[in-house]
């Protein structure tokens, strides 16, 4: 599917259950557009990763997510050989019913995400997860990878793109990334959606919760945010505690059913219990005066 406006770029999102601001919709219809890496940065929890999703069902394209890591290197994110293959294939070669000549043929690669990718020959969006997970040295490494969108493996030579992906890169800010990466992407800053569009992304969700909570739970969540907590809920978790209040049959927000499933919302123990200790009562009592 190929999107002709950013106004049809965020109707194929909306119905692919991705609600993007302008800002991001026209970061993405850019990126497209432009054939150009796009890196989304912003607070975990805010939707870098979903909106990569969603961009491939929107454009019924396959998404090939790698997720960076300290320690990723190039057999686990581009290629390797298959050792064990390639044994049984010398072990032949030895009776003489196969040539050694093959051993390092395209049959015996393992081809990872970035290679999936670059040799795919559909439509493919590639999500580069969590990029400033990894270490420096495959940041390094990736720039070829976006400047040109080929990787050479020596036995084989250069492999090119036989159509070039659309790819998104994602960053939660826990390092600093090189000059020389960002000026190979165009940038977009994921914040926290207003409390408007929360509530509607909850409810895209979590069809079948009242509307009333959908609103006072996005209030009583996006306080919190300006809380001192260890891990700032996301939107995934207002959908995931939006979704557990509805389960229990609340139709409003109330101190019990609140504290009963603070689990779906916060994931750190001190958290759970600084919420619990004393903040509960009166973070309802807010929500419920906003919502």
């Amino acid at each position: 599917m190929t999107v002709d406006s950013i106004e049809a770029l965020e109707r194929a999102l909306e119905d692919a259950r991705y609600l993007p601001d302008r800002g991001l919709a026209t970061a993405l219809f850019l990126s497209l557009r432009l054939e150009k890496p796009l890196l989304l940065e912003g607070e975990a929890g805010v939707g870098k990763t979903e909106a990569a999703k969603a961009l491939a069902s929107a454009l019924s394209a396959r998404l090939i997510r790698l997720q960076c890591y300290e320690g990723l290197d190039v057999a686990h994110a581009v290629y390797e050989w298959n050792y064990a293959r390639q044994l049984l294939h010398i072990r032949a070669a030895q009776e003489g019913t196969v040539s050694e000549a093959e051993l390092f043929g395209p049959e015996f690669l393992i081809r990872r995400p970035l290679l999936q990718a670059i040799e795919s020959e559909e439509p493919v969006v590639l999500l580069i997860d969590e990029i400033d997970r990894a270490d420096e040295e495959f940041e390094a490494f990736l720039l070829e990878i976006l400047s040109d969108f080929q990787v050479t493996v020596p036995e084989l030579g250069t492999i090119e793109p036989r159509r070039r992906p659309a790819v998104v890169l994602t960053s939660n800010r826990t390092r600093e990334l090189h000059d020389a990466l960002r000026r190979r992407c165009l940038f977009h800053w994921v914040d926290h959606p207003s409390a408007e569009r929360e509530v509607e992304i909850v409810r895209l969700h979590v069809g079948d919760a009242p509307q009333r909570l959908a609103e006072q739970a996005t209030a009583f969540v996006r306080t919190l945010r300006t809380s001192d907590l260890q891990k700032v809920p996301g939107v995934a978790e207002t959908i995931d505690w939006c979704r557990a209040l509805t389960a229990l049959g609340c139709e409003e927000l109330d101190a019990t059913a609140a504290g009963e499933t603070l689990g779906a919302l916060l994931k750190q123990r001190d958290d759970l219990e600084a919420v619990r200790g004393g903040e509960l009562v009166a973070l309802v009592g807010d929500a419920r005066a906003t919502g």
